[in-house]
């Protein structure tokens, strides 16, 4: 087997993983997880390069319920090590009512995630004087942390009809239960982010120089799937919404130049020499056989992120 060494920015990388996540641990092995095709279960690779997770073995370390809750629809699984101890948070649905999405965690206390062994934590606990959190569609949680404190980013839809997908703010007690009530973080608002849906999901967060940004994705999963940005300074009160700002227009789109249709649902790691990377999934072509929700041809990609000096944003898909 060729293995890869090389890192190639913006080409399919992983393919037919949609949602990817890769985490960085402290003894600098990667692990790389993603939504697969059959929405099925969980599946983890590990290697000692982030190149290398192309073609690392991939373990399934569970697999979805045979009827009731988790038994469809499996997606966007991120991994975390928190506390001593490994976290997966993902969401899934119930066969007898499919689009009941719903977010949910395991533990594993073990040394090593994929041999270990994985407890269900049951769903994502909402602090006590909530009343709304997860009671409908919500999918996509992220975690991050910010001056000693744990917070979780989630998209969840409200309303009638077609509903709106909203991404909402919490501070976390727990690594599966929150101590305060929602935030609504982002509503979307302008046209990019209503097309086919009216959409905001699949938030991830990354530090630089005293700002937090969070990057999201917007509109349905074809083409039209674009990425947003909002932004904050790091001392500010993050579960005041007035403190984060909101860009007008998406910050990556379809560039059918690159041949890079619907990118969005992305993560932020690094490579081995220190520098940001950006994993996302896209599409090679613009025109999509079947449900887009279930065209298996989103790829895992990578990008690297380079930071604008005079305004200290990052950089997206340079000209």
């Amino acid at each position: 087997m060729n293995m890869s060494t090389e890192l190639k920015y913006n080409e399919p990388w992983i393919l037919q993983r949609a949602d990817p996540y890769v985490y960085r641990h402290t003894d600098g092995m990667y692990y790389f997880t993603a939504s697969i095709p059959a929405y099925d279960g969980i599946v983890l690779r590990r290697s000692k390069t982030l190149a290398g997770l192309k073609d690392a073995e991939e373990v399934m370390i569970w697999k979805k319920h045979e009827s009731g809750i988790m038994s469809i629809h499996i997606w966007a699984p991120e991994l975390y090590y928190l506390d001593g101890k490994w976290y997966i948070y993902y969401a899934g649905a119930d066969k007898d009512d499919i689009w009941a999405l719903r977010p949910y965690v395991l533990e594993c206390a073990d040394e090593d995630p994929i041999t270990g062994t994985w407890v269900e934590k049951g769903k994502m606990q909402r602090a006590a004087d909530d009343p709304f959190s997860f009671e409908a569609f919500s999918l996509d949680a992220t975690i991050f942390e910010n001056k000693g404190q744990r917070y979780y980013v989630w998209a969840e839809k409200v309303g009638v009809g077609k509903q709106i997908s909203n991404l909402y703010i919490a501070r976390m007690s727990s690594p599966y239960s929150l101590e305060t009530v929602q935030v609504l973080l982002t509503t979307p608002d302008y046209d990019w982010e209503r097309v086919g849906f009216w959409v905001n999901e699949g938030p991830a967060v990354i530090h630089h120089d005293g700002k937090i940004f969070l990057t999201y994705s917007a509109s349905e999963t074809g083409p039209e799937y674009c990425m947003g940005m909002l932004s904050t300074d790091e001392d500010a009160d993050l579960l005041d919404p007035r403190v984060w700002k909101k860009e007008r227009y998406p910050v990556l789109k379809t560039d059918p130049g690159k041949g890079i249709y619907g990118p969005g649902h992305n993560c932020f790691t690094t490579d081995e020499q220190g520098n940001l990377i950006m994993v996302y999934h896209a599409r090679t072509e613009e025109k999509i056989t079947g449900n887009p929700l279930y065209n298996p041809n989103r790829h895992a990609m990578l990008m690297k992120i380079e930071w604008d000096e005079k305004t200290g944003y990052p950089i997206f898909l340079k000209k």
